[in-house]
């Protein structure tokens, strides 16, 4: 599908022939001209769209991304510039970015740069001017799928060679590309609390979070061991988000089981939800979509109520597997699509949620979920 005149036409956007042409290649062979934003270059990735209204540089900088083009279904992205305060790791993790109208100038007061810089300055590649909803009515369409952006002057059969080369996320092993490389301590060491922080992709704010409720914590890379973590002695643990394939883990797969052997307080949040699953013996698999925006309804089936949810992920658990298992509850559903949301290992102190209850950007619903696992220290 190639974007034609009229499709052009119904997006009511139109381009300035004087700016850097991009072209947007998905591996369907749909082809999209746009306006080149951010760095002047070539990147490829998993395409996926992120419908939040809001919170594009908290988006942008979540690990969990790491490997993917990022499409904002909202129409004005850039408006409000960047602040520092507002990264979720240190620097942007996507592979490249899709607009609609794109903002070189900002207007807020605490801004301290445009968007276009911060994305020049991190070599993230862009594409503006693209009718975002007839690219985001495709993708949901036909699924996920691999994609480019180019603002250089190759050929499409160029660009072509170069998206054959990207690799598929599914079976693709990532935490160990943005997980910290040695650990270090977040809040003070005097809490009431020790929590290990097994780093698949973690968010600073779920560390905000965490150490805002009197836990010190040690934020260990991807790949360490129970056996070293179980050195600091910690109270509880906790899995991170994160980006890839979580089927393709084996090492945290096994870390997660013997943390849960050693009946320690755990407690996972989405890719970290995933492992604890794979642990139990509960597969995951690779949904047609994927769930990422601010306002996913989940319904929690402990308490009866709801809540709105801010989400990212691309992977999901069985659900019929989780209700045959004598080793899991079923604790929170997705109301959209009715998949697993949340689970709670049976007699033991372990839980997790497939979405994000630190809500950097979205809703505050689910933060109730952190004093949930402080008072596993407790009881």
């Amino acid at each position: 599908m190639r974007q034609t005149q009229a499709n052009q036409d119904m997006s009511q956007n139109s381009f300035d022939q004087s700016q850097k042409k991009a072209v947007l290649l998905l591996a369907d062979g749909s082809r999209f001209e746009g306006v080149a934003i951010g760095k002047i270059g070539t990147a490829g990735g998993e395409i996926c769209f992120n419908t939040g209204m809001t919170g594009y540089q908290e988006i942008y900088t979540d690990p969990s991304y790491y490997g993917q083009i990022v499409v904002n279904t909202t129409s004005h992205i850039g408006n409000y510039g960047v602040e520092d305060s507002e990264q979720e790791s240190d620097s942007p993790k996507i592979r490249g970015l899709v607009v609609n109208t794109f903002s070189q100038d900002f207007s807020r007061p605490t801004g301290t740069d445009s968007l276009q810089n911060y994305l020049d300055k991190n070599s993230i590649v862009g594409i503006s001017e693209l009718d975002t909803r007839l690219l985001v009515r495709h993708i949901r369409s036909k699924g996920a799928m691999n994609a480019i952006i180019s603002s250089e002057d190759l050929s499409d059969e160029e660009l072509a060679a170069k998206l054959a080369e990207v690799p598929n996320m599914e079976g693709l092993e990532l935490s160990s590309f943005v997980s910290t490389k040695e650990p270090y301590f977040v809040g003070e060491e005097s809490a009431s609390y020790r929590v290990a922080v097994l780093d698949l992709g973690v968010k600073t704010s779920i560390l905000k979070h965490l150490a805002s409720r009197g836990t010190y914590l040690k934020v260990f890379p991807a790949k360490t061991s129970f056996q070293e973590m179980e050195q600091w002695n910690p109270h509880g643990y906790f899995l991170s988000n994160g980006p890839g394939d979580p089927s393709a883990m084996d090492y945290a797969i096994e870390t997660a089981k013997k943390i849960m052997a050693a009946d320690k307080p755990l407690f996972g949040i989405c890719l970290g939800h995933q492992i604890i699953s794979l642990a139990c013996g509960v597969s995951t698999f690779k949904m047609h979509n994927g769930h990422r925006g601010l306002n996913h309804p989940v319904k929690n089936l402990v308490s009866g109520k709801s809540e709105v949810t801010s989400q990212n992920h691309g992977f999901a658990v069985s659900r019929e597997e989780v209700e045959k298992s004598g080793i899991l509850e079923l604790t929170h559903i997705n109301l959209n699509d009715n998949t697993c949301a949340g689970i709670q290992v049976k007699g033991k102190k372990t839980f997790s949620v497939q979405y994000h209850p630190e809500s950097s950007p979205g809703p505050h619903d689910s933060r109730y979920l952190f004093d949930q696992f402080i008072n596993l220290f407790k009881s």
